[in-house]
């Protein structure tokens, strides 16, 4: 038998499959996974089960439009023969796909969006203030509608107490010294309504400089890419001496995935770099602004003692921080203390505050 299986985006979308999509393989070894996604996802899927193909195709050239889908269900069809579509996105595109499939005989299942519920939690006046199933579950969900129930069969991109080879993030430095605390920091998101202000995360990067100044064994990752993020993390690495920035770097997933799995903590926004620490293993703690982990994004294994978030009334106003601010001042994020996220970061790693 042959499941197909798509998800598009986002990355940090993509990277929660993985949990679901690593154990579906493990409770059913009998089973052939094709996984498609762009591209650029592919090599997030880190040490994968033998029964599980990645995939990844080109939605905006070889097969954009109509008749592009059309030509990627043909090609499906043709070199994988699924017996079952399990679309983990429910977007016009995959269902799309579902219709060419189904012309061929292939049958489907797809993920089901709470779109009343979310605009319920997400309206400025009388919220539903009740959390919404997890994304992670709403994937199993999809599972079970194909006759295939889960359980959990994933501990991690590198299995549990197993720590990825240090060769693997050789590229971005070298074995990490005993007692030398690593820690990441990944202070920016896809929208702004996720991200905590630069300069109130830059004092959490100096009360770190001045404990490995005290002589503390300390040594700081900064996470990002895009051109403005690089600017200030770059800024930020050459004002700090134990910060290393791997913005524009292009190490690639698995060097970084590898990495954050030696780190000791991660502080994160509701971003991808979350989820993308949560299954390589990391410590993380995250900050939410404008979303809420009530909107089901919470990270794999995340729990509320790993989120900082403060209890203000029009929270959340957005799933995706992409929303105007209603108060017109992120009061949510700009009334986060630096001290809470150094305590936070510090009791995580086990030094206390």
């Amino acid at each position: 038998m042959t499941v197909l299986l798509t998800r598009f985006s986002a990355l940090g979308d993509v990277a929660l499959t993985v949990p679901v999509v690593y154990s579906a393989c493990r409770c059913y070894p009998d089973t052939r996974f094709v996984f498609i996604t762009r591209p650029s996802m592919t090599s997030i899927f880190v040490n994968p089960p033998v029964n599980l193909t990645v995939v990844g195709v080109d939605l905006a050239g070889e097969y954009k439009g109509v008749g592009g889908l059309r030509r990627l269900s043909a090609r499906i069809v043709r070199e994988y023969r699924p017996d079952i579509y399990v679309d983990l996105h429910n977007v016009l595109r995959t269902r799309v796909i579902a219709l060419f499939l189904r012309m061929s005989g292939v049958p489907s299942v797809r993920l089901v969006k709470p779109r009343r519920r979310r605009k319920e939690l997400t309206r400025r006046y009388h919220k539903v203030m009740l959390p919404l199933m997890s994304q992670l579950d709403r994937y199993r969900e999809v599972f079970a509608a194909a006759d295939m129930p889960l359980t959990e069969r994933f501990d991690g991109l590198y299995g549990g107490r197993d720590k990825a080879p240090e060769a693997d993030f050789a590229a971005i430095t070298g074995p990490k010294p005993q007692g030398e605390c690593w820690v990441g920091i990944a202070p920016f998101a896809a929208h702004g309504g996720k991200i905590y202000p630069p300069e109130l995360m830059e004092q959490v990067l100096a009360r770190l400089q001045a404990d490995a100044d005290a002589g503390r064994h300390m040594r700081i990752f900064l996470f990002g890419g895009g051109a403005h993020e690089q600017e200030v993390l770059e800024r930020w690495a050459g004002k700090y001496p134990c910060a290393t920035s791997l913005a524009g770097k292009r190490y690639g997933f698995p060097a970084e995935l590898a990495l954050f799995n030696h780190l000791d903590a991660v502080v994160s926004m509701d971003s991808a770099n979350m989820h993308l620490a949560a299954i390589a293993g990391a410590p993380t703690i995250s900050i939410w602004g404008a979303t809420h982990p009530y909107c089901g994004f919470r990270g794999w294994r995340q729990s509320d003692d790993d989120t900082i978030q403060l209890p203000i009334e029009c929270r959340p106003c957005s799933v995706f921080g992409d929303k105007p601010c209603y108060r017109g001042d992120h009061l949510c994020m700009n009334a986060i203390k630096p001290d809470l996220i150094y305590s936070r970061l510090m009791k995580k790693i086990g030094a206390g505050a």
